[in-house]
């Protein structure tokens, strides 16, 4: 603290109606390693982040001096008197008090925060080994989409998904190539699969495609060109998902519904990229929250858009609203994603769940 520099013995009886009296020798500024020595009945005024003088074991605050002066410049008295007593290692940080020698401040598969970059440059760590953001490559398709900035027509959509998932991806720390939409043919699904083999991606999402309707392609041609692994799982929203590589790239093949496409991110495409970032922890962190009305399911693993709150000792849970799969404005009323698990179909009102949030919680 910016103060005085003292020996605790030489203050152990200082009061206000007796003040300790002591022989200013030096003045320390910080960034200055200091020569003096601080011997009985002397002191030192010292600046805030000066190491502290040989001799020297506490420091005394300006306040309870009689030198109590904020003016810059003012040069440091011959003598001080001190009116309170201290004891030592008072308004000191003693070395090592952060981090001391050996001690082990972040683990690989660590995600660098704004705190972790300051962290390494105190402590001198201009260049640490990291994980390149991975490159994932994301395409719609379906005739029935059209770019934001097109106008619409009878029969047109706009292409929500895209800037949806580009948005996710960034947000779980990789690098997003839009490569736009692809029409209801194999010729045209099979180009964007091309480009992002040419963009050397690190993983393929799409959205839509990869159901059972008589035009969707994207199933079909990446089977043509590599392999799938599985197709559809048994949660909602979500069930059309597939999963296998093109030329070597693995594919994720998101259902086209909104939400839909957004849980089947969250499950599958998140935990991926965080484990291509070398992360050890690929999960949400899961809470329990009490749900304060009744839900009914159809026996699948579901995802339900919810509001939580916390009141008093607990998070509370309401949904927001109709939980349909192409409904993307429940979603972003939504602060989290409220889990049921497989095999149960209904739950009263009072029942304890499993969320995770998505957004910070008032």
């Amino acid at each position: 603290m910016d103060g005085f520099a003292v020996r605790a013995a030489d203050v152990a009886n200082a009061s206000q109606q007796k003040p300790a009296k002591l022989r200013v020798i030096a003045d320390i500024p910080a960034g200055r390693t200091p020569d003096t020595v601080i011997q009985p009945g002397e002191a030192a005024r010292i600046m805030t982040g000066a190491p502290l003088p040989e001799g020297a074991d506490c420091v005394i605050p300006v306040e309870d001096t009689d030198f109590n002066y904020r003016q810059p410049g003012l040069p440091a008295p011959s003598e001080v008197c001190i009116y309170r007593a201290t004891r030592e290692g008072a308004n000191v940080r003693p070395a090592g008090e952060d981090v001391k020698r050996g001690e082990l401040v972040m683990n690989a598969g660590h995600r660098l925060r704004p705190q972790d970059a300051g962290l390494l440059s105190m402590l001198g760590q201009a260049h640490v080994k990291v994980r390149r953001r991975p490159r994932i490559a994301i395409f719609s398709s379906g005739d029935e989409l059209v770019d934001v900035n097109q106008p619409l027509s009878p029969g047109k959509i706009h292409d929500a998904n895209s800037y949806t998932l580009v948005g996710l991806v960034r947000q779980s720390g990789g690098e997003a190539i839009n490569l736009g939409v692809a029409a209801d043919n194999p010729h045209a699904v099979r180009a964007l699969l091309e480009r992002a083999v040419q963009s050397e991606a690190d993983l393929i999402v799409s959205s839509a495609g990869v159901s059972v309707g008589a035009l969707d392609f994207v199933r079909s041609v990446v089977e043509q060109e590599g392999s799938l692994t599985f197709w559809r799982v048994n949660m909602r929203p979500g069930k059309p998902i597939a999963f296998g590589n093109y030329h070597g790239i693995p594919f994720i093949g998101l259902p086209g519904n909104p939400v839909s496409a957004y849980v089947g991110f969250e499950v599958f495409v998140r935990p991926a990229l965080l484990k291509m970032q070398g992360a050890v922890q690929l999960e949400r962190h899961w809470q329990i929250a009490r749900l304060m009305e009744p839900v009914e399911s159809d026996g699948r693993e579901t995802y339900l858009r919810a509001t939580v709150r916390f009141h008093e000792d607990e998070i509370q849970a309401r949904f927001t609203g109709h939980q349909g799969s192409g409904n993307l404005l429940s979603l972003v009323q939504a602060n989290a994603l409220l889990f049921i698990p497989s095999g149960v179909k209904s739950l009263p009102s009072g029942s304890l769940v499993r969320i995770f949030l998505l957004d910070e919680v008032v």
